[in-house]
């Protein structure tokens, strides 16, 4: 259990270490992490409204923070260029991000152009039912997000490498809220670049 906690500390501190320079990408990964713990709590009331919140808030969120705001150049704080970060990524790294988030895009023109989508639903008959529809395959999408890259991991390095990351991101919204929650009132002050990314 110690080597389990290790490696999840590990890879949380890497993660923050390499890929949160940006006070504006720290901000929205607060704002995430708040959305994300209101679809926990709706998770349990309702799976569709769950991922509605989850996809259009807290994820379009998070990753307008990596694709916009997060810098990209020479990392002198960790002395990594991004190509090095992108390659040891654990988890999903911008090339992977790309994938998901263009299947994301796509999934509510697929119930437009087929509104049984295959035969796994019946014809809905107003926005309502084409919106949950929606939500159902964003549902799907992140459940099967998170399994396939788990046990990619399994193959790719170790069972306790995929479990471990699973792991994080299903508690990194709690975790983001503990290390970012000042991070609006810095970019109000005007700092861009968070200078003790580098240090724990």
């Amino acid at each position: 259990m110690n080597d389990f906690l290790k490696t999840l500390e590990t890879q949380r501190w890497d993660d923050h270490r390499y890929y949160h320079h940006s006070r504006i990408n720290q901000s929205l990964h607060l704002l995430s992490a708040v959305s994300f713990l209101v679809a926990y709590v709706m998770l349990w009331f309702d799976p569709v409204i769950s991922a509605l919140i989850a996809w259009l808030v807290s994820m379009t969120s998070r990753q307008a923070g990596h694709f916009f705001f997060e810098p990209k150049g020479y990392d002198h704080v960790n002395q990594a260029t991004h190509e090095y970060k992108e390659e040891i990524k654990v988890g999903y790294n911008l090339r992977r991000k790309v994938v998901l988030m263009s299947l994301w895009a796509l999934a509510p023109a697929l119930v437009w152009i087929d509104p049984t989508v295959l035969g796994l639903f019946d014809a809905h008959h107003d926005n309502l039912g084409y919106i949950r529809k929606v939500g159902t395959l964003w549902l799907g999408l992140g459940v099967g997000g998170l399994l396939f890259r788990t046990i990619h991991l399994f193959f790719l390095q170790d069972v306790k490498t995929g479990l471990v990351w699973a792991t994080k991101i299903l508690t990194d919204p709690f975790h983001d809220i503990k290390l970012y929650h000042k991070a609006p009132l810095f970019l109000l002050k005007g700092q861009l670049i968070d200078p003790g990314v580098g240090h724990r």
